[in-house]
């Protein structure tokens, strides 16, 4: 099974959240659950001769809030992009959006580190760049806090917490700092050292995601229908519009844009009478066929503006244990099921492909 889902670990142990985990008499862990993504986010706490570490990387409130007080070490992020587009999502609500969360956001690090009140504490995780040319819109729009106006704001509020802006070969003596809490603890890269990386091998993972456009399997367009009967969503009311795109986020020639309805799991050619919560989901070719092929950078819309939480859940944490079986699709399905002059749903830019 773990060979099919492409995991190469061998020894792998489930353990529960919030359980004290013994490595040996000196050192043990937890791991704890996210109270906004429970699904998908957790933290860690790691204790080693009675020095504990808080590491809460993307967590916005780990635990429903209960953690530990007085931790040696205390890590987490600090900001996160949005990809929505559409409706009210204008370039000016988008660029106020992102200032009022990035401000919000900031606030409530700074209260909840003062509050646990941590010897140290380390904004680490803020430091992914949107590299590829293609993301450049969202790397402009979506700014991010910086790790040292947090910890700027942190001394303001709780001078008493020493604060470290982590850099590319500084090294923290955490039994230094914990000693005596000084500069002297923590050494810093000579001045000018670079903080970011800026260059990219992109082919080596573009060319991972193209080469699924050729996939056997899209000659097909059945596989839409067999995707998502696999993945086993049904019985709530959401209509969801895919549309392949180029690295510009146009709808391509010959692509696919197709309509679930979600309610009874079907594909129809134009949005059902009934009334009903709408999303539609542009997506680079490559990346969509290369995540539907083994189990989506995107642009997203909704109307009304709700986020539904079931039907995301279930496409990132509830999808069946082993992937669609593609070889028993592609022995089922004629080879000539797909048009080279694919019919479908009408666009602004014409038609495009959908199921018959």
């Amino acid at each position: 099974m773990l060979e099919k889902r492409q995991v190469q670990l061998t020894n792998i142990n489930v353990v529960l959240f919030g359980v004290w985990q013994y490595i040996d008499e000196h050192l043990r862990f937890m791991i704890l659950k996210d109270e906004v993504h429970p699904e998908m986010d957790t933290c860690i706490i790691v204790e080693y001769k009675g020095h504990m570490i808080l590491n809460m990387v993307d967590c916005t409130r780990p635990n429903y809030g209960r953690l530990p007080h007085n931790v040696d070490l205390m890590m987490s992020a600090s900001g996160f992009p949005m990809t929505f587009s559409g409706g009210q999502s204008t370039e000016s609500w988008k660029a106020d959006f992102i200032k009022n969360e990035r401000k919000k956001l900031m606030n409530y690090k700074a209260q909840l580190i003062k509050s646990l009140q941590p010897k140290i504490y380390c904004p680490f995780a803020g430091y992914f760049v949107e590299a590829h040319p293609s993301d450049r819109y969202i790397k402009d729009t979506n700014m991010k806090n910086n790790a040292e106006e947090l910890n700027a704001l942190i001394k303001k509020s709780a001078p008493g917490i020493t604060t470290w802006t982590p850099k590319p070969g500084a090294v923290l003596d955490l039994a230094l700092a914990l000693m005596s809490p000084s500069r002297k603890a923590i050494t810093d890269p000579p001045t000018g050292t670079q903080i970011y990386k800026d260059s990219w091998d992109f082919d080596l993972y573009v060319a991972e995601l193209n080469r699924a456009i050729t996939a056997e399997i899209f000659r097909h367009k059945s596989w839409i229908q067999f995707y998502y009967t696999w993945a086993g969503f049904k019985n709530y009311n959401l209509v969801v519009r895919v549309i392949e795109t180029d690295e510009d986020f146009n709808p391509i020639d010959n692509g696919y844009n197709y309509l679930v309805d979600f309610m009874d799991l079907s594909f129809p050619t134009q949005r059902p009478a009934r009334e009903h919560p709408y999303e539609e989901i542009k997506s680079r070719i490559g990346v969509i066929r290369h995540v539907a092929s083994l189990g989506r950078p995107n642009r997203l819309s909704r109307e009304p503006d709700v986020y539904h939480h079931r039907f995301w859940n279930h496409f990132q944490t509830e999808l069946p244990v082993a992937g669609p079986d593609w070889d028993l699709f592609l022995q089922q399905v004629p080879s000539y099921q797909r048009s080279a002059e694919p019919q479908g749903i009408q666009t602004e830019s014409g038609s495009a492909c959908t199921l018959s």
